[in-house]
């Protein structure tokens, strides 16, 4: 049975466009597949996490991250009698809009269109979700439930300033209460990112290389998992080692977030869906301790993994692609797919051009990108 403060899909505030009801799936199960079934979820498949798309085939890539998110995220919300179906949806969708090459990619798109309002992928993630899908007849998008767009929208929490355009235009004809906090079925698809990150980065660097054992040590709960399972298990092999450390850890920081997160729901009182909106701060949240522990984890990430020279070797090259494509479309317009090209409002107003082009690129996966490149600039990708 769902808690009182759940986001029942019985309860939801619908869609923008009507539609008649399933009687086999509830809403927000529905939203799930749709997104499942969305040509920018598969496109995830061959969009980088950390490590570029061609470099090993057991890296993290877009696609498996988001589906160990919502992994996450349906444990811990049904652990809490939450609404699982909203939490696995949001989840899922949540990296819709990154574009090639993870956060080196989006950098760069960002700084092209500095001039033009920016880039966000969570602002792309909507436009994917609103206009940019086209698997029906009746309209653009996919057409979701108020409730996945509010939680995908709010990622990180209300958006009081500073506003991307498209987020403006798209609450205009449905309202998503921009100013307070999203469900928190949503809250939780958010930490649940941040629980899955720090651990499969950490596995993926310690098989590519990057870092060693050695390095874990300096994270102290970290050194006492290792010197556990070290005891515990004479003989265990680099391959288990890390993947038992990560397990642990994932554990460690899920047992926070449910022990926090219901110290606040007592603390607040919190009795409706609407409590958690209206609330002045985040109702889903990790222990003091946990914090720490995570923001140790991600320093040492930022240190030692995103800033080693083979990932930065990686991101300059990545960079180049991003800016060539750019400045590539700006130049030649013709040069897009004509149904890109209808999108554009006036091909004179550079605005509007850039805009498109910036959505057609963040649209691309890795490899196409990389081949769009090369058939223009003629680059070597097979030594990065």
């Amino acid at each position: 049975m769902l808690a009182s403060y759940a986001s029942n899909p019985i309860n939801t505030k619908g869609r923008l466009y009507k539609e008649s009801a399933t009687p086999y799936r509830n809403e927000f199960e529905r939203d799930r597949d749709r997104i499942i079934h969305a040509n920018a979820f598969r496109r995830l498949q061959y969009k980088t996490q950390v490590f570029i798309n061609h470099e090993s085939d057991h890296y993290r890539n877009r696609l498996t991250h988001s589906l160990e998110v919502s992994s996450v995220a349906r444990s811990i919300a049904n652990a809490m009698n939450l609404s699982y179906d909203l939490a696995e949806t949001v989840a899922l969708a949540h990296d819709l809009g990154h574009s090639p090459f993870g956060h080196a990619g989006e950098s760069a798109l960002n700084e092209c269109m500095n001039d033009y309002g920016g880039f966000s992928h969570n602002t792309h993630s909507l436009k994917i979700l609103t206009k940019l899908e086209r698997r029906y007849a009746s309209y653009s998008g996919l057409n979701l439930t108020w409730e996945v767009l509010d939680g995908i929208v709010k990622h990180n929490g209300p958006m009081k300033d500073n506003v991307d355009e498209y987020i403006l235009q798209y609450n205009s004809i449905n309202d998503l209460d921009l100013n307070n906090y999203s469900s928190a079925e949503a809250q939780i698809a958010s930490l649940s990112d941040d629980i899955t990150y720090i651990g499969h980065d950490l596995e993926d660097a310690i098989k590519a290389r990057i870092i060693n054992f050695n390095d874990l040590l300096e994270i102290g709960f970290i050194n006492n998992y290792i010197q556990e399972l070290k005891d515990k298990f004479k003989d265990i092999t680099s391959s288990c080692l890390i993947y038992e450390i990560v397990r642990k850890i994932t554990h460690h920081l899920i047992d926070g977030l449910l022990s926090q997160t219901r110290y606040n729901i007592d603390k607040y009182k919190i009795k409706t869906p609407l409590d958690v909106r209206n609330l002045d701060c985040q109702l889903v949240d990790f222990t003091k301790i946990t914090k720490v522990e995570i923001l140790q984890i991600k320093n040492f990430l930022f240190d030692k993994v995103y800033r080693h020279p083979h990932i930065v070797s990686i991101t300059i090259k990545c960079r180049k692609v991003i800016n060539g494509l750019f400045k590539l479309y700006m130049d030649n317009v013709n040069l897009l797919p004509l149904d890109w090209q209808e999108l554009i409002d006036n091909k004179q107003n550079m605005r509007s051009k850039a805009m498109v082009i910036s959505d057609y690129i963040a649209c691309m996966t890795d490899r196409f990108a990389i081949k769009e490149y090369q058939t223009f600039y003629n680059v070597n990708f097979n030594n990065i």
